[in-house]
């Protein structure tokens, strides 16, 4: 035990000396577990309870009831949410006080509580919030919203809004257009929600803000009971159509066997197997970076351990020293690591820092998992001075306290053990295709690992192929496998960081490309659509006529909607066809539109002659050849929210033809085709060629707002294209590449040359300039980037494909390269390490007096 404590001492001094590198080791095991901690922690916190929701939600109601748009039986889970079991008799008019009274028992006071949304004019925009009417006066809704200045609204000409709306350009004591009839109320209060800090809505009376206010459509209200809402009761409530979020159902839970439900997810085992895949990369990488930053530390410290040793230190007792570093300066940042992560979280929390994730609750910090953590940063530093403490203790002494190069033997890797773990990720990711990605992810890993037993191997045959290299290239590669121990680590780090963003890059730019490939827009990217499907045939003339008011001038293209039996209006979903007859859905974005040539030309994009005869004659027109079978079109009919109706699909005739643009042309259905299946139509759709109109989302918004005065029940929108979110990715990879490839270049770069620090003064004697020797530590830094681009780019590419496989499928599996990125990996990193190491290297040299 005194042998240990006198290392830790060793050790301590030594990292007080060396503060650069024990900085940097600190730095590199400490930051992942202050950034995990962190994040577990504000995870933890962010994450609310139903109970501590509660309050925010119901206030000091004992129960918050919802109606639905039947009456019908449903089965809600505790929290009041669900799904609509049954389909029961529909709400033909709205609940009354009276009614509910009746349901919740004697002495039950209710306040309404209202939820939708409206749209504002404040004097810099447009825009469209959340709306609530609830009389925050009550002692009912105490804990729902925080009063931040002014006053609650008193009556029907006044509002509260959050500070999300004041942003937007609402004033205190200012009046505030709202809804289409620009019926301006008067702003007396902001207001803030305990866990929606960031949210945008506006608070009025009762009667206030909301028009449409039929079951189903966010009535509701908060009840004041005699006796607490059970369970039992709740189930009644829910047996006419109301849900109910009951204080205390949700602060007292029932028993399974009460519910019926089994409360409990079941483990995850796909997600436990991920996070462990992360946790060991994470580990692996810590200790591939610590291992060359502790091994500068022995190469500086060997003449003292040899000193040691030459007093009557044996050999453990040198390894024990060069492990307490490990102990010292990898306990040390575990520790400053966690009290930090858990610091700046709860910081993060008490400066309410959660408004950009929209609100945090009270501070939890789940000890288990820190702590975790923390251990096995510690570990990590432990693990990573494991190998230069075996170095230590073979040092030869007599030679080091002479002033030469320790005669160390520099064993090739662990080859056998490398190929078997090789070839056994490669048989087991064959087999892990089939099953699940996160299977392939870990046979990939498993590959990885023998890809790091391997690399002292590979880093001997790389050098032998640069023996033709340029005399500094050539003397770089000659160092650097002469010290495998050294550059070995520093490759696999650099392989294992390129293989895990190659893998993220390829299978990122793959699902993009399936993504973009699959989009189908059933109208041109810019084209202004006005719907409106509740209006009655009054209401859309008069629509149409405001429209041709607003743009005089702009050609206006009639669409149709259709409807089944019961007048609801249902979209058209086409059937892609394959060999053996069966259908699938193709991806797109839209409903078949209906209507005449002029719509035709519209979505073709040119005039076809030909094919306005064929959508005159009844037939639908359609631009893909999949979808036609045997002169037919097959279409899946659903509702708003892809429902489905009691009709499920009709066929139609159909002819196949050319579109300008296919990706924004699936086909035109004529409104005639449509009548003979059986359904009805009626032109409630207006569309406008973006060549004439082509308007901002935001004027779009301003254009509704201005034609809804006195009309309700219509939207302006403008169609999007398919959006490009794959260049965030790919730049976030690049940027991870970056810091991981220099990093890991860079440390053992600098072990390199404190190595060759002879050699370069040898050089210098014999009359090399500055710059040889400058791209003789070029050429380290380049020799290891490189080799570990060249072999973790295709390691991940191979990865990022197989774990594609269970998630498409063989039949959907698209794969495609992100050249650019790979270009920007495979040639850009090692060359922009190989030139920053050679414009940062000191050429001075100091003469230096050899013995022997």
């Amino acid at each position: 035990m005194s042998a240990f404590l006198a290392a830790l001492r060793i050790s301590r001094r030594d990292a007080w000396r060396a503060k650069g590198r024990s900085a940097l080791i600190m730095v590199m095991v400490g930051l992942p577990v202050l950034v995990i901690t962190g994040l577990l922690t504000f995870a933890e916190t962010a994450d609310l309870t139903p109970q501590e929701r509660l309050t925010s939600e119901i206030g000091a109601a004992d129960v918050r009831l919802r109606t639905t748009p039947a009456r019908g039986r449903l089965h809600q889970d505790l929290q009041g949410r669900c799904c609509q079991s049954g389909n029961g008799p529909p709400s033909t008019r709205p609940w009354t006080a009276a009614e509910l009274a009746e349901l919740l028992g004697p002495g039950a006071r209710l306040l309404p509580m209202n939820d939708g949304t409206v749209d504002f004019r404040s004097p810099v925009m447009r825009d469209r919030v959340d709306a609530h009417e609830l009389d925050l006066r009550d002692p009912l809704t105490a804990g729902t919203y925080h009063l931040v200045e002014g006053r609650f609204p008193a009556s029907d000409q006044e509002i509260a809004v959050t500070p999300g709306v004041l942003e937007k350009g609402a004033r205190l004591g200012a009046p505030l257009a709202i809804t289409r009839e620009e019926r301006p109320l008067r702003v007396v209060g902001v207001i803030e929600h305990p866990h929606r800090t960031n949210s945008r809505e506006i608070i009025g009376l009762p009667g206030t803000l909301l028009s449409d206010k039929r079951d189903g459509s966010g009535s509701g209200w908060l009840a004041d009971t005699a006796e607490p809402v059970t369970w039992a009761v709740v189930q009644r409530l829910n047996a006419v159509g109301l849900l109910a979020q009951s204080r205390s159902v949700i602060e007292n839970p029932p028993s399974p066997a009460e519910t019926g439900e089994v409360h409990e997810p079941p483990l995850n085992v796909d997600m436990t197997v991920l996070i462990g895949l992360a946790a060991i990369m994470i580990l692996l990488e810590v200790v591939l970076l610590a291992g060359p930053a502790f091994a500068v530390g022995l190469r500086r410290r060997r003449r003292e351990l040899a000193l040691i040793a030459a007093q009557g230190g044996s050999p453990g007792h040198l390894r024990m020293i060069v492990l307490a570093d490990g102990v010292v300066l990898g306990g040390g940042a575990a520790v400053i690591g966690l009290v930090l992560g858990i610091g700046l979280a709860s910081l993060s929390a008490a400066l309410e820092a959660g408004r950009l994730i929209g609100g945090v609750g009270p501070l939890e910090i789940p000890w288990g998992l820190v702590v975790t953590v923390a251990l096995t940063g510690a570990g990590s530093g432990l693990i990573a001075a494991l190998v230069p403490a075996v170095q230590a203790a073979r040092q030869d002494v007599v030679a080091v306290l002479g002033g030469r190069v320790s005669a160390v033997r520099d064993r090739a890797g662990l080859p056998v053990l490398g190929l078997i773990l090789l070839v056994a990720g490669i048989v087991a990711a064959v087999f892990a295709v089939r099953i699940a990605y996160v299977w392939v992810l870990a046979a990939a890993l498993l590959a990885q690992l023998g890809l790091v037993a391997l690399a002292p191997r590979l880093v001997r045959v790389a050098a032998r192929a640069a023996a033709r290299l340029p005399l500094p290239f050539r003397l770089a590669a000659r160092d650097a496998s002469r010290h495998r121990g050294r550059t070995a680590c520093a490759v696999a780090a650099v392989m294992t960081a390129v293989t895990a963003v190659a893998a993220a890059g390829m299978a990122s730019n793959s699902r993009f490309a399936e993504r973009r490939d699959a989009f189908h827009g059933t109208l041109a990217a810019g084209t202004t659509t006005i719907e409106a499907g509740r209006l009655d045939d009054a209401g859309w003339a008069g629509l149409r006529a405001a429209v041709e008011r607003k743009l005089p001038g702009v050609p206006l293209i009639e669409g149709a909607q259709a409807m089944n039996a019961e007048n609801v209006t249902v979209y058209l979903d086409p059937q892609t066809v394959h060999g053996n007859g069966s259908g699938s859905s193709l991806d797109f974005f839209g409903g078949l539109p209906i209507g005449d040539e002029r719509l035709l030309a519209l979505v073709q994009g040119w005039r076809d002659p030909v094919a306005a005869a064929a959508l005159a004659s009844g037939k639908a027109v359609v631009f893909h050849p999949r979808l036609v079978r045997d002169g037919r079109l097959s279409m899946r009919l659903t509702t708003q929210g892809g429902a489905p109706t009691a009709v499920r699909e009709i066929t139609v005739p159909a002819v196949v033809a050319r579109a300008a643009d296919p990706r924004y042309a699936v086909g035109v259905v004529p409104a005639a085709a449509i009548q003979a299946a059986g359904l009805k139509t009626r032109p409630h759709e207006l569309y406008i060629d973006p060549a004439s109109y082509r308007p901002t989302p935001q004027q779009a918004m301003g254009l509704e707002w201005e034609l809804g005065a006195g009309i309700a029940d219509f939207r302006v929108y403008v169609r999007e294209g398919f959006r490009d979110d794959n260049a965030v990715m790919m730049w976030l990879l690049l940027a991870a590449a970056l810091v991981l490839v220099l990093g890991s270049t860079f440390a053992a770069t600098g072990l390199a040359a404190a190595d060759m620090r002879p050699d370069l003064t040898t050089m210098a004697a014999v009359g090399a300039p500055p710059g040889t020797r400058r791209l003789v530590v070029a050429g380290q830094a380049g020799f290891i980037a490189g080799l570990g681009v060249l072999i973790g780019t295709p390691a991940g590419l191979l990865t990022g494909t197989a774990a594609l496989v269970p998630v498409m499928g063989f039949r959907r599996l698209t794969v495609e390269a992100p050249w650019l990125f790979l270009a920007e990996v495979v040639i850009g990193l090692p060359l922009l390490a190989a030139l920053l190491a050679g414009a940062f290297t000191r050429t001075r040299t100091t003469l230096t007096r050899r013995t022997g």
